[in-house]
Formats: C-alpha cells, sequence, structure tokens
C-alpha cells in the first residue's frame, strides 16, 4: 500500500524502518499518550519485533507514515471481533520534530477513506486520552465525530484518566 500526501506517504512497513522507528518511538512525549503495549524507553529490539509481527499480517493492517528518506510514524487499524467484527479502532503516532505540521491529520484522513475503500470495515473509532488536545485535533480535522466520554476509562502512569470516543462511519451506512 502507498498513499502520497504533500511531501510524505503511508507505506508498508519494511525491516530498513527499525533504526527509525527505535530513535523516534522512544520518546516519553509520544509513550505517554498511548497504550501501554507501546513500550518506554523503546528499543531496537522492540521495533524489531514490532515488525516482525505487522509483516506477518494479513491483511496488513499497520503501516509507516514516512518521509521519502525514513519512517517517522505509525498509524493502524485494531479490528474488532463478534458482532463488531466490520468495525476496527485506529491508532498512530507520529515523530515530535514533526508534530504541528498537519502530517498525522492529513494521514489519518486518507488513510481512513484507503480503509473504506478497500478493506471489509464500515465503522473506524479511536479512544484519545481526554487531555490530549493534539489527538483530538487529529480526529476532528480528519473527519471523525465526537460520541462520548468515557469516564474514567483508563488508567496511565498511575492515573484514572477519560477518555473521548470519536468515530467516521462509512459513507451509505
Amino acid at each position: 500500500m502507498r498513499i502520497e500526501f504533500d511531501e510524505y506517504v503511508i507505506r508498508d512497513w519494511g525491516r530498513e524502518d527499525a533504526a527509525a522507528i527505535a530513535r523516534y518511538a522512544n520518546n516519553r512525549n509520544i509513550a505517554m499518550w498511548l497504550r501501554d503495549r507501546f513500550p518506554h524507553p523503546y528499543t531496537l529490539c522492540d521495533a524489531k519485533a514490532f515488525l516482525s509481527l505487522v509483516l506477518e499480517q494479513d491483511p496488513r493492517v499497520a503501516f509507516a507514515v514516512a518521509t521519502n528518506v525514513e519512517a517517522i510514524g505509525g498509524i493502524g487499524l485494531e479490528f474488532g471481533t463478534d458482532v463488531h467484527r466490520f468495525g476496527a479502532e485506529l491508532g498512530y503516532w507520529l515523530a515530535e520534530p514533526y508534530w504541528g505540521r498537519g502530517i498525522m491529520s492529513g494521514a489519518v484522513r486518507r488513510f481512513t477513506a484507503w480503509a473504506f475503500e478497500n478493506l471489509d470495515v464500515y465503522r473506524i473509532h479511536a479512544a484519545v486520552f481526554a487531555d490530549n488536545a493534539a489527538s483530538v485535533r487529529v480526529l476532528e480535522k480528519a473527519g471523525f465525530q465526537r460520541e462520548a466520554c468515557l469516564r474514567a476509562s483508563v488508567f496511565k502512569d498511575g492515573r484514572i484518566l477519560d477518555q473521548w470516543l470519536f468515530a467516521r462511519v462509512k459513507d451509505g451506512i
């Protein structure tokens, strides 16, 4: 898969991305907004283990956000099961030096359109820690609608936090 936008691209991960992932993902300012399965510190071994998993996906649903030189973030879906099998949760992260440029809003907008067109998914949602204003803006700019506040729904860094639930539904549903 390859989606070009501005001077960036959403593309398949490759084993050669391990060093860039480890360099950019090893950042407390990124890890603090993500689930605990995104480790901190983030090592080269973590990057290689992640790549081993995503390169085996079928269908592939995790991709790199990249410049023409290197991966600078990631975006992907996690499909639901059972009655939720046509829905998926969106996740993403971006290297801190690239924050504030609209890159992730563009990536989320284009990736969501691609997913609705190419995957068997009708609803894509994202749950964002309520105090993550930057991620809220990303989703709003990408056309997601705020649906709910999930009160006291996560435990992160010793605190109970609320989350905002955002979603987009495939046109025509």
